[in-house]
């Protein structure tokens, strides 16, 4: 099964900049899309089902064109799960799981901390999807956790780490979490693979980021332990120019 992973930054943008005909070529099995800013009502769904996915879930923000969270199907799941029921944050449409057989696969858009208080939410969010994702696991332990995680987890995936390290994305209480995250049963899925540096998924439009390859490590495919085994492939799609974000694949025997 391929699995992509992708922050569009506006589906229906990423759609006019050729997202589709890129996705024909990738051919994942299934997609996971973040901050897709849009209702599903202001969407042309027939393109998605004409490029090959019939089967499409969105999870929009109550907010008209911000955040949001999507998977694509070639298959039918057994079942699709909006939200984690932590209420503040569900209204943002951040989480998105779709269940195939025995194995779980979740869109997550986590937050960033652009200022003081979206800090504090959040990590109080942080804390929370924790412990949401400790209970989940009782009952779905073929877990895949996919999508934009807002956070650099060690200095090699940030271009500038001394520089930016009380910047939010960089933060020590944010890397602990994410370290946190990993050693409570999860395998960073491009790390198992890929130990070199100057691998990023996100660059800033300014200053001539992404030419110059000045990005962040944002986006992750985290896979939960029992399926170390059967891990095949994890990969960044750098050439993938549909938003600021790059997509993520990830290939599990099923």
């Amino acid at each position: 099964m391929k699995i992509v992973s992708y922050n569009v930054n506006g589906i229906r943008a990423a759609v006019r900049k050729g997202f589709l005909d890129w996705l024909q070529t990738v051919n994942p099995d299934v997609v996971c899309l973040q901050e897709i800013k849009a209702m599903k009502d202001q969407l042309v769904l027939s393109l998605f089902e004409e490029a090959g996915y019939p089967y499409h879930y969105w999870f929009s923000a109550q907010k008209k064109g911000y955040s949001g969270v999507a998977i694509l199907s070639k298959t039918k799941p057994d079942h699709v799960e909006a939200g984690t029921d932590i209420e503040y944050m569900d209204f943002e449409g951040r989480n998105l799981r779709a269940d195939f057989g025995e194995l779980s696969i979740m869109s997550l858009y986590l937050p960033s901390g652009t200022n003081i208080s979206r800090l504090e939410h959040k990590l109080k969010y942080m804390a929370d999807f924790q412990k949401y994702i400790g209970e989940l696991r009782v009952t779905h332990p073929n877990l895949i956790v996919l999508g934009d995680f807002n956070i650099c987890h060690e200095a090699i995936d940030i271009h500038d780490p001394v520089r930016l390290k009380n910047v939010s994305g960089f933060l020590p209480v944010e890397r602990e979490w994410i370290g946190d995250f990993i050693d409570n049963g999860f395998i960073d899925s491009f790390r198992q693979f890929n130990p070199e540096p100057d691998n990023y998924t996100w660059w800033s439009y300014r200053a001539n980021a992404r030419a110059n390859n000045k990005g962040w490590r944002l986006d992750y495919g985290m896979v939960a332990e029992p399926l170390r085994d059967r891990l095949q492939r994890s990969v960044i799609l750098s050439e993938a120019r549909h938003s600021d974000h790059c997509p993520i694949l990830v290939e599990i025997d099923a």
